[in-house]
């Protein structure tokens, strides 16, 4: 899955959070979302400026964020919705994103469950989202545990 298509995929599932999500998916999504946020904030500071305010005595000066504020509100769904889908496809719960609040841990953790492999076949979460033969031991139609290329031989 290219660029565009995993950008229209994730927002055409807005709130779904069922079935799976590749690794090209879910990282081409985040690729996206982090050039466009870094480049709406670059246009919310050319446009807006800066607003200068006094927090608790000291004089704080905070970045409008309006364009990239609003692109973040939009695709909080849709990132969210894609994370657990790529869960879903190392046949792992959505509930796993919640180890994200575990301070370093869970980053670590959760950074290897997206970078890893999804389970060959299909799994309790739905079908194989790269396709191919999807019966058999692990999702490998079986063929390769039970049948070979070396000619039988005759018994008496």
């Amino acid at each position: 899955m290219g660029f565009g298509e995993s950008v229209r995929t994730v927002y055409s599932k807005y709130a779904t959070f069922s079935g799976r999500a590749t690794r090209s998916e879910y990282w081409w999504f985040i690729l996206f979302y982090m050039i466009a946020y870094a480049a709406l904030t670059f246009v919310d500071g050319a446009l807006f400026g800066s607003v200068e305010r006094l927090v608790y005595g000291v004089k704080v000066e905070m970045q409008v964020m309006a364009l990239s504020g609003i692109f973040a509100l939009a695709s909080f769904l849709p990132s969210l919705g894609v994370a657990v889908r790529r869960l879903h496809d190392t046949d792992r719960s959505g509930w796993w994103f919640l180890i994200a609040f575990v301070p370093l841990i869970g980053f670590i953790v959760l950074l290897v469950f997206f970078v890893t492999d999804g389970t060959r076949g299909a799994n309790r979460f739905g079908p194989d989202p790269k396709g191919g033969d999807t019966t058999g031991f692990g999702g490998g139609g079986g063929g390769a545990y039970t049948s070979s290329d070396i000619p039988g031989v005759k018994r008496d």
